[in-house]
């Protein structure tokens, strides 16, 4: 526990700590921190910072960690430690990877790095790499398939990932600061390098079809970079998917073109953009002997895939989408435990209405009902507005862009019906039918709003139901007074949504 620091109390129900727990990642480009609310199934970063050391800068050529990169790499782990100890963090796991394990000055690194952050450092093997990065994947993403592949300045790890499990992974000396140094800065040379390297890979052939999900910060620049190109309507980088022909034919580009003329080039640190050639290189190969169907990025890698790791099985378990909601639920609600009382109303109604619910519809009808109060202390003429943008930028995991998408339609009708004065962000990522799905669960759970003023107890006693084509609103005696004209009016503009009748029942 950081000195100072008061002892923490009971961790909340799902989370192995009461306080922030936080991972300091060593790599051969950056050292990193990152600070999480709390070490749960869906720890949320509160705090990350990294510094560009180059630490795997030329250990490939003279076998050292760099003079000056350690000297930078020192300075900012020590204001890690003052960092960690001001967020009073509970616990702190640190790891190091391709270039601290392979250069011989490594070991005495490791040891100055023990003694500044009185914490005991993880050097990871290539093995290990490729295990924690496809863990978190699998906790960041919703039921992924592909190869996951974590690119990072000394190495590049490969991971076959499905049906929620790793199969064996493998590390390759592809990482874009030692592909630079053995090429010397030689983008022909680096090709024949990474042909080379890549094509006597068995697992490579195991993506054929599927994804490539892409990890590590300079995949990361590389699909922000694509993102702009492509004026794509959401800025969030985890869970952004593009066709494996058009990211193919971008990495080409990438190689050839001067980068400063490219849109959002200034998002991408100077430090970095020599990098991205090599990274884009590495990619291009990767996706066309694999023969992926597509790239999906995931911010989810090694840390989190360290922390998930620690999880008991019955946390590793939940679903990060649901927790994440559950935890917006908990800080805007005015009476969280309303919304169970709502996934169980709109639970029955889905029973009755349809005849079978898929997966993927249950899961964002239950987020939707949890995250259904974020904006109720907005403005009232903006609600719909601030509601629909919250869902589309928070912090969720485990949730596709056309679920947040969609998410955000919900939340926008939930407030403001069918009445749009201004579009819900994202819309154009839907489909129709997505589109008036979205409205007509936003329209319900308005319905549900009026009904009990969000208050716990009344829904279990007023159920709506879809009876012989017609929705049914059931109030026992001692509710019939809640019937209104306007409650009576939003009823049937749902009903019309799902094409069927209405009817009141206001004694049962």
């Amino acid at each position: 526990m950081p000195n100072g620091a008061p002892a923490p109390g009971k961790p909340p129900v799902g989370s192995l700590t009461s306080g922030p727990v936080a991972v300091i990642d060593i790599g051969s480009n950056s050292v990193r921190l990152v600070a999480y609310d709390l070490h749960s199934r869906a720890p949320v970063p509160m705090f990350n910072e990294k510094s560009l050391c180059g630490l795997g800068r030329e250990v490939a050529v003279t076998g050292f960690l760099p003079k000056d990169g350690l000297e930078q790499a020192i300075a900012a782990l020590k204001r890690f430690r003052v960092l960690c100890d001001l967020m009073r963090v509970e616990k702190l796991y640190v790891l190091a990877t391709a270039a601290a394990r392979r250069a011989l000055n490594g070991p005495a690194f490791i040891a100055e790095v023990r003694d500044i952050l009185g914490a005991e450092v993880t050097v990871l093997t290539g093995a290990e790499e490729a295990r924690l990065a496809a863990l978190g994947v699998l906790a960041g993403l919703d039921e992924p398939d592909g190869l996951a592949g974590d690119l990072g300045g000394g190495s590049l790890e490969l991971i076959d990932v499905r049906n929620g499990a790793a199969g064996e992974g493998v590390s390759l000396d592809l990482g874009g600061l030692a592909l630079r140094d053995a090429s010397g800065k030689n983008l022909k040379k680096a090709g024949r390098i990474v042909q080379d390297a890549l094509s006597g890979v068995s697992v490579i052939r195991q993506g054929e079809g599927r994804d490539i999900i892409a990890i590590g910060g300079t995949w990361r620049a590389i699909a922000r970079l694509h993102m702009a190109k492509t004026n794509y309507p959401l800025n969030v980088l985890h869970g952004y998917v593009a066709d494996a022909k058009s990211m193919t034919e971008f990495c080409q580009d990438l190689q050839k073109i001067d980068l400063d003329t490219m849109p959002a080039i200034s998002e991408i640190s100077k430090e970095r953009r020599p990098l991205i050639a090599y990274g884009a290189l590495v990619l291009e190969h990767l996706l066309r002997l694999s023969g992926a169907a597509r790239l999906q990025v995931s911010t989810s890698g090694v840390r989190e895939g360290m922390l998930h790791a620690l999880l008991p099985p019955e946390l590793q378990a939940q679903d990060p989408l649901i927790v994440g909601a559950r935890a917006l639920s908990d800080l805007h609600a005015r009476d969280p435990a309303h919304a169970d009382d709502l996934i169980a109303w709109t639970d029955e109604f889905a029973r009755s209405a349809f005849l079978e619910e898929r997966r993927e519809s249950r899961r964002l009808r239950h987020a939707a009902c949890l995250i259904s109060e974020v904006a109720w202390r907005a403005n009232p003429d903006y609600r719909a507005e601030e509601a629909s943008r919250m869902i589309a930028y928070a912090a969720l995991g485990a949730i596709s862009h056309r679920e947040r998408a969609f998410l955000a339609s919900v939340q926008h009708a939930r407030y403001e019906g069918l009445t749009e004065n201004v579009v819900p962000p994202l819309r154009s990522l839907l489909s129709l039918r997505e589109i008036e799905n979205a409205r007509a669960l936003g329209c319900l759970i308005r319905v549900a709003y009026n009904i009990s003023a969000g208050q716990r107890g009344i829904l279990p006693m007023t159920p709506i139901r879809v009876e012989n084509g017609r929705i049914v609103q059931h109030l026992p005696e001692a509710f019939a007074n809640l019937n209104n004209e306007r409650l009576t009016g939003r009823l049937k503009q749902t009903a019309k949504m799902l094409n069927l009748g209405f009817e009141a029942r206001t004694a049962i």
